[in-house]
């Protein structure tokens, strides 16, 4: 007798000291959350992706919106958006970070909605206990690793559901391998091992096809605790999006009953010692792939509720990381917005958002602008540095500058094309396809803001000068405001009724060249293209005829022919 309470005894001993260790595990994971959510504020954020990772945080956005975006793939690459969205994204969970995402390719035409976001915007950044028991609620979510939340969610809407009956008859037999223990304990015992080894291995194959959906489960019940715990908190701001999270999270009511059967120990949730003894009995009598088929049928019923959860759920935690990005950057302004066709758009100090030291400008545009300089000098830099701001300004409501005017755009480029290898065309065709898609644009609801670089850079010198200012000309109608950037000086002659002239330049000094990245008005007159051909250590005889033959042409109009 004393032998059986000694192992019990010692049971009962691995037992506590393993719950004790999770516990104490568990607070130490705790309190190293908090102190990176504190390090971190006003930092850039540092989390890494896998370019597979990364792709997959946009799906929310292009499923929310059938693959049109209110940013198109064509600018957003232009602008390198991609890597100012990461500069942006101090979230902690998936919703969070898709949701932002979301936010910052759809730009925003109501001053309602940007109010309402500076609301919440401005408030978690000067309420620093707030926001922190806020962002420790989204850290414990976390993020679903390897793909999207919403890939996971709408993968549901396309998974067939099992068939059942099989894994009743497994159930109830592993259950009368049990009885007959009882009733003839020698072939009881072969019988329920004979069953047991088969239930276990039908397990595992079926196991494996639906885990990726039971991942899916597991996050819209770690959602549903997220809302349960921002309810909690006391902030009269947010008392609107507790609400509408409630709401929604009720849905899901008959989805969460028993899921214990399904999720426990899976992703994180209730991992304990009983999970561990769960997991023997889910192998025996496949109670969770039984629990799964009723599971699949209630989230089919709400998916369109599961959406609109990530989008509710992601909110605050993206309003906390605009704020972060604020407090980041050097200094930011509030963009004054004003709706209309009549298009205006003035910057003081303005400045890119990824450039270090970034040589801020100031500009005053009501209609076409037009830049000139060498290749380096500035152009691209600057076409970017105000569309990207015209972005932020439609999206997370700010600005780098000292202060920002101008129209809800809708805003386009035409800058970094490439070859279409795969679609067999060539950088031109590619081109002439880009700008028309910017043409189409106009005259629509909206103004449209659009920026090209060097244009129809892909054909000969003739027919670009004709074709490219006959383009300029046509996006400088009514309701479009054009800034573009170009090599032909011919340009601003034959657009100067229409485009205003800015340039940049450069000075070789001590056999350098050096660029002060400083916009002013007027075109490039510099031309020191030549002359930096003798920096590189070209023949000096080759330079001489070079500036001879442009010099001429400058002149005349006509090239002399090589000897």
């Amino acid at each position: 007798m004393n032998e059986y309470w000694f192992v019990a005894i010692a049971v009962a001993a691995v037992f506590l000291i393993v719950f004790l260790k999770l516990f104490y595990d568990r607070i130490k994971w705790e309190r190293r959350r908090e102190r990176k959510i504190a390090l971190s504020w006003g930092k850039q954020p540092e989390q890494e992706y896998t370019a597979e990772e990364f792709d997959s945080i946009s799906h929310f956005c292009k499923r929310r919106h059938d693959g049109v975006t209110g940013i198109d793939d064509i600018t957003w690459n232009d602008l390198d958006m991609d890597e100012v969205f990461m500069l942006v994204n101090h979230t902690w969970s998936s919703p969070g970070q898709e949701c932002l995402y979301d936010i910052m390719r759809t730009p925003v035409y109501e001053k309602e909605v940007l109010e309402e976001r500076e609301g919440l915007i401005s408030y978690f950044a000067s309420h620093e206990s707030e926001r922190r028991a806020v962002e420790k609620i989204y850290a414990k979510m976390g993020r679903v690793k390897g793909v999207s939340l919403a890939d996971y969610i709408y993968w549901l809407a396309d998974l067939t559901e099992m068939k059942l009956v099989p894994h009743i008859i497994m159930a109830v037999l592993a259950l009368a391998g049990i009885v007959s223990i009882f009733i003839a304990p020698a072939q009881g015992i072969i019988f329920f091992i004979v069953v047991m080894c088969a239930n276990i291995l039908n397990y595992f194959s079926q196991k494996k096809e639906i885990e990726p959906y039971i991942n899916a489960f597991a996050f819209i019940i770690k959602m549903m605790d997220t809302a349960k715990e921002l309810e909690k908190l006391n902030i009269g701001e947010i008392e609107s999006y507790q609400a509408e999270m409630k709401k929604t999270s009720r849905q899901f009511h008959k989805f969460r009953k028993n899921s214990f059967l399904v999720l426990a120990g899976q992703g994180g949730m209730n991992e304990d010692p009983l999970a561990m003894i769960l997991d023997y009995i889910r192998m025996v009598f496949h109670v969770d792939l039984i629990k799964f088929n009723w599971m699949l049928k209630e989230v089919k019923l709400h998916l369109k509720d599961a959406e609109l959860f990530i989008e509710q759920i992601g909110m605050l935690e993206s309003m906390i990381a605009i704020a972060n990005f604020r407090e980041m950057m050097p200094y930011v302004c509030l963009p004054e917005l004003q709706p209309g066709k009549k298009v205006r758009l003035e910057a003081e100090n303005i400045y890119h958002p990824l450039v270090e030291h970034a040589v801020a400008s100031s500009i005053q545009a009501g209609r076409g602008v037009l830049l000139t300089g060498s290749n380096a000098s500035g152009k691209s830099t600057f076409l970017k540095t105000i569309a990207i701001n015209a972005i932020l300004a439609q999206t997370v409501h700010t600005v780098l500058a000292d202060r920002y005017v101008g129209n809800y755009f809708s805003i386009y480029s035409s800058m970094a094309l490439k070859d279409n290898l795969m679609g067999q065309e060539s950088y031109f065709i590619v081109e002439i396809k880009s700008l028309k898609r910017i043409m189409d644009a106009v005259d629509q609801e909206h103004p449209v803001l659009c920026f090209v670089d060097e244009v129809l850079r892909g054909t000969n010198t003739v027919e670009r000068i004709a074709a490219s200012s006959e383009i300029l000309k046509s996006l400088n109608d009514a309701g479009v405001l054009c800034f573009a950037a170009t090599h032909d000086i011919e340009l601003t002659y034959i657009l100067e009724n229409s485009y205003d002239n800015y340039h940049f330049r450069e000075e070789i000094k001590d056999q350098d060249i050096l660029f002060d990245y400083c916009l002013r008005e007027g075109r490039a007159t510099s031309r020191n293209a030549i002359r930096l051909l003798g920096l590189i250590g070209y023949d000096e005889e080759i330079i001489n005829q070079a500036e001879n033959m442009a010099t001429r042409f400058a002149e005349e109009g006509v090239w002399a022919l090589s000897e």
